[in-house]
């Protein structure tokens, strides 16, 4: 007989995460150990040319509830995201950075107010006191610029969309992941657009956050292929590609 859906499925990005992963599993199933809600844990490797894959599968035995996707090769954070939410059976999904530069225990913030809304996102621009670790200034105001154009290019008013720590009512937003086409770092402003052109009610938290200085964002090749991915979410808009579902 099928198991029935776990309340909660959280999706992990994972590319050349061998070192960070044990204790970024660790942490999470001590969370999950604290819900009395069932949950499954989706690790998505990314083409991963390290031991990523193997050490996901030598923690199964100890993580009940723990499954891996393969992405085959390196597609990129948003499409190992899109491939994590689409198969995750949670009436829930929550999505974050393998190094949980936002602690896993702030999901807590985000889950409880998904019973008004069908989105909450963690941010680091509602207040700024809860970094405890912050980027370097250059890499701050970028994202302040980066901010700027995907409020006016997409409408947004969010004051972070780019922390990796967003969550999710299954049901009402499978059709976001289902019409995602931007795969790499420029995913977010793209599924929070679309969960706006959709309907659903979206609400930022501030959360805890602690910048990563092994963070896998170039801070040029990056920042430049985000600015045209902000593009191309307007442009896919233009061509009919995001077509609102029907009533």
């Amino acid at each position: 007989m099928d198991q029935p859906p776990p309340e909660l499925s959280i999706v992990i990005p994972a590319y050349n995460e061998e070192r960070r992963l044990p204790e970024t599993l660790r942490r999470v199933r001590e969370y999950l150990s604290t819900r009395p809600a069932s949950a499954e844990v989706i690790v998505v490797d990314d083409g991963s040319s390290d031991r990523s894959a193997a050490v996901v599968e030598e923690w199964r035995s100890k993580f009940a509830g723990l499954r891996l996707l393969s992405n085959g090769r390196n597609r990129g954070k948003g499409y190992s995201v899109r491939h994590g939410m689409l198969e995750a059976r949670g009436r829930i999904v929550l999505f974050t950075d393998a190094d949980l530069s936002a602690p896993i225990e702030e999901a807590d913030k985000l889950l409880a107010a998904l019973g008004d809304y069908e989105v909450a996102i963690g941010s680091r621009g509602v207040d700024p006191s809860l970094i405890e670790v912050h980027q370097s200034p250059l890499r701050e105001l970028a994202g302040k610029v980066f901010n700027a154009v995907v409020r006016a290019v997409t409408g947004l008013d969010f004051t972070d969309t780019q922390c990796g720590f967003k969550a999710f009512v299954r049901e009402h937003a499978r059709i976001v992941f289902e019409q995602q086409r931007i795969e790499r770092f420029g995913f977010d402003p793209e599924i929070l657009f679309l969960a706006k052109r959709h309907g659903l009610r979206a609400i930022e938290i501030p959360v805890r956050w602690a910048h990563d200085p092994q963070t896998k964002v170039n801070m040029i090749r990056d920042s430049l292929r985000m600015f045209g991915e902000v593009l191309a979410i307007r442009w896919n808009w233009l061509l009919g590609r995001y077509p609102k579902k029907r009533q």
